[in-house]
């Protein structure tokens, strides 16, 4: 059996999974390939699936499938997994850590700091505590982001279609959560319902000066419209890890002020790297029962 490990992951992973198969990292060898293993990059399409005729199984190392079309993976009788348990720390942590920045100015006074400025006066500060967050999906990542909002004093609210009761947030409508917080971040998967979710419309709902912090996807906002709401100071922020296209060339988010932006580091941590290989090879394991 060929493993095409098609991203990188931990430098042991293949030697984790040699037990298992030949572990292979060329993409050229896509046709041997039984089992498809990525993370973000690869985008295993129609294309990919057609060229790998003996494909049987592919895992996501990370949150969602969005980057594997599940419908013709379905069609194909292609098995389709992921490994949500294994990045949910990782992505939280930096769903914090973007949601600290904004209020306190740590890019912009940074960045002046090394272009000799001293903006004491200039830049001032907000505190988290008192402050409510509202969460949009109440899913893993966002369950550990609650936790640590709650240790800084926040009041936590929360909206997620599938979720009525949950511990660690009041749960509650979607217009209350765009109405009522302060910050607003965002855990939702892509699907056609959260596509663009955030737009006009839903940022009228916001109270003035809000701040948004997106480490889900980048579908699930406006690009044009929030970049229009940050300059006309309808938004008090936008933090994002995720974005439309990637790399963003062209995206009018590099240009609008208060925006705080990171190059997809969600699930990038040494640790996380680790859970995703003890994740897959889980997955291994029950897949080939050995």
């Amino acid at each position: 059996m060929i493993i095409l490990l098609a991203d990188a992951f931990a430098p042991d992973l293949p030697g984790r999974l040699a037990p298992f198969g030949e572990v292979s990292q060329d993409l050229a060898r896509v046709s041997e390939a039984e089992v498809i293993i990525v993370r973000s990059k690869t985008k295993v399409d129609k294309a990919m699936m057609d060229a790998a005729p003996k494909l049987k199984y592919i895992i996501r190392g990370g949150v969602g499938v969005d980057t594997i079309d599940v419908e013709y993976a379905k069609a194909k009788n292609v098995a389709v997994d992921n490994t949500p348990e294994a990045s949910s720390l990782a992505v939280a942590e930096l769903a914090f850590a973007l949601m600290i920045a904004m209020p306190s100015h740590i890019c912009e006074a940074d960045a002046s700091m090394k272009a000799g400025k001293w903006l004491k006066k200039d830049l001032e500060r907000t505190e988290l505590s008192g402050k409510t967050l509202g969460l949009v999906g109440y899913g893993r990542i966002a369950r550990e982001l609650a936790s640590r909002a709650t240790a800084f004093g926040m009041k936590v609210i929360a909206y997620d279609k599938y979720v009525d009761k949950a511990e660690g947030a009041r749960m509650t409508s979607l217009d209350e959560v765009l109405s009522a917080s302060d910050y607003i971040s965002l855990h939702t998967p892509l699907t056609d319902e959260t596509k663009g979710m955030i737009n006009t419309a839903t940022i009228a709902k916001m109270k003035k000066g809000a701040r948004i912090i997106n480490t889900c996807r980048g579908q699930v906002i406006v690009e044009d419209d929030v970049a229009r709401a940050l300059a006309e100071g309808r938004l008090g922020g936008y933090a994002t890890d995720v974005y439309n296209k990637e790399p963003p060339e062209g995206s009018p988010l590099l240009a609008a002020p208060r925006v705080v932006l990171t190059p997809h580091l969600g699930a990038s941590t040494e640790e996380n790297l680790l859970r995703l290989g003890d994740s897959i090879v889980a997955r291994m394991k029950k897949y080939t029962g050995k």
